[in-house]
């Protein structure tokens, strides 16, 4: 059974908070059985009430800049990469939660990690070279089109830098006369698109993820009523 109420962040520091925050909102109505609550996260207090987080898109090394001085840089690491979380990165977010990025600025880029990825900045230009392109989604499943993705300074995926098959390449782009890039992965609890499906009227991201969120805290509910019952504790478990 899924926990009756999911608490969901958005990292608040740059970008379309308030976009994402409307639209899982919008989302949220496909799950009517579960409660929950959207917080912007600025501080670590608030970042560990959260079930799940949002990192939008904005400037990534900024970001990184803004959360380091925030203190909360390490509960971001610990939140996705012990805890193991629900996260999703759109555009800088996806810079945030890779391993590796490329073209950063002049002494590197500090990242949260998450994704066994290196990404490359600003693969498409600058912000007057914006675009939108259909894309074809497949774990949204068929019937309802392509989905309109928006892309502003956009990365890509450069490279999937562990050959393990956990990284899941999930959407792609293709421009006239260029190579095909990748533009959305998820590896087990983590997952980034280049592109803002916030700065659309189209939910169906928004609730994809949301059910992913679901589904992994109610797996997660499970296996701590497996420990009870086992009349271990969760840390004589592990």
């Amino acid at each position: 059974m899924p926990p009756p109420a999911i608490t969901v962040g958005v990292l608040a520091l740059q970008g379309g908070v308030v976009e994402h925050i409307a639209l899982l909102h919008r989302a949220s109505s496909s799950y009517p059985s579960i409660t929950f609550h959207f917080l912007e996260v600025r501080t670590p207090e608030q970042l560990s009430l959260c079930d799940a987080l949002v990192i939008p898109g904005g400037e990534s090394t900024t970001m990184a800049i803004v959360a380091r001085r925030l203190g909360l840089f390490e509960p971001l690491r610990e939140f996705v990469k012990i805890n193991h979380k629900p996260v999703w990165g759109t555009c800088a977010g996806l810079v945030m939660l890779a391993e590796e990025a490329s073209a950063t600025k002049q002494g590197g880029q500090e990242l949260i990690g998450g994704l066994d990825v290196r990404v490359l900045r600003n693969k498409f230009g600058t912000q007057v070279q914006s675009f939108v392109a259909d894309l074809n989604l497949e774990f949204l499943g068929d019937g309802e089109g392509p989905f309109r993705g928006v892309f502003i300074r956009a990365p890509v995926v450069e490279e999937v830098i562990n050959g393990d098959g956990k990284v899941r390449v999930l959407g792609t782009v293709k421009k006239p006369g260029e190579e095909e890039d990748i533009v959305a992965v998820r590896q087990g609890n983590v997952f980034g698109t280049s592109f803002h499906p916030e700065l659309t009227g189209d939910v169906r991201v928004h609730a994809w993820w949301l059910g992913n969120v679901v589904e992994a805290l109610s797996q997660s509910v499970k296996g701590e009523d497996l420990v009870i019952r086992s009349g271990k504790s969760v840390t004589e478990q592990t």
